[in-house]
């Protein structure tokens, strides 16, 4: 007999509850960074339909966000002060996307690999006890099928492009490949959330899910597998970030809309 639904935040469990509202706003502030990073490159794309795929993904990563941060009411919070009034230091985000995706190719890997690391974690969400979130994630991987084809198309013709398009892929992998494996946590990270249900994988399943995802795009690519050790002397738990640096502060003072609110204000 399945465990019933738990409908409200105030049913969990202080620890549960704690850990369940770290993970919906980890996942709320990294999609609307990546949204954020993606919009950078609506027109800056190599040809028309890159700049309207780019478009897209932007549109629905910033609708995942808003979903995800008006969850976050039911835990106390206020989904407007954290959309628009946090500092870059208080963005739970994946660290990949503390950096511009400066080019296209990096625009190309993070859709590749920090795309797939959030929807791996939203997959172990599918079928949670907390009904809430699990009603809102199925549309989600609906529209992450799309971006995951389109970041592994891109992958594979810039692969095929020449030696030189090979090696500025292999070291913009290489780069936020450490922070994508990191942000899912040590082995046994979420042990509870998945025996109460919340969650269906704990940190090691995940990236191992992932890895299972990532590598033979990768791979069949040409690329070499970065090494898969995690280092997690700094890491902290709640944040899931091993520094409070936090992302870049121009693409959070856009993602909070701080340039609408001073046209409004002019």
């Amino acid at each position: 007999m399945s465990a019933p639904d738990i409908t409200s935040a105030d049913e969990l469990a202080p620890e549960t509850r704690r850990a369940l509202r770290d993970l919906i706003l980890t996942l709320a502030d990294s999609k609307r960074l990546i949204g954020i990073l993606y919009a950078e490159w609506v027109l800056g794309a190599p040809e028309l339909e890159a700049n309207i795929a780019a478009s897209s993904i932007s549109q629905d990563e910033w609708g995942h966000s808003r979903l995800l941060y008006a969850l976050l009411s039911d835990f106390g919070d206020d989904p407007e002060k954290l959309e628009h009034e946090r500092d870059s230091s208080e963005y739970c985000n994946i660290e990949a996307l503390d950096t511009r995706l400066a080019t296209w190719t990096e625009f190309v890997v993070a859709n590749t690999i920090v795309d797939t690391a959030l929807t791996v974690q939203l997959e172990a969400l599918a079928d949670s006890r907390y009904a809430p979130l699990r009603q809102r994630v199925q549309k989600q991987l609906e529209e992450e099928r799309f971006h995951f084809g389109h970041g592994a198309a891109w992958l594979r013709r810039l692969a095929g492009a020449g030696d030189e398009s090979l090696a500025s892929l292999q070291r913009a992998l290489d780069e936020r490949w450490p922070a994508v494996l990191r942000w899912f946590g040590p082995d046994d990270f979420g042990d509870k959330g998945k025996a109460d249900g919340l969650w269906n994988g704990n940190g090691g399943e995940l990236r191992q899910r992932f890895l299972e995802r990532a590598k033979p795009v990768i791979e069949g690519c040409g690329l070499a597998l970065p090494a898969t050790d995690v280092d997690f002397a700094a890491w902290d738990p709640a944040s899931r970030r091993s520094n409070r640096a936090g992302p870049d502060p121009e693409a959070v003072a856009r993602a909070r809309g701080d340039r609408n609110r001073e046209f409004l204000m002019d």
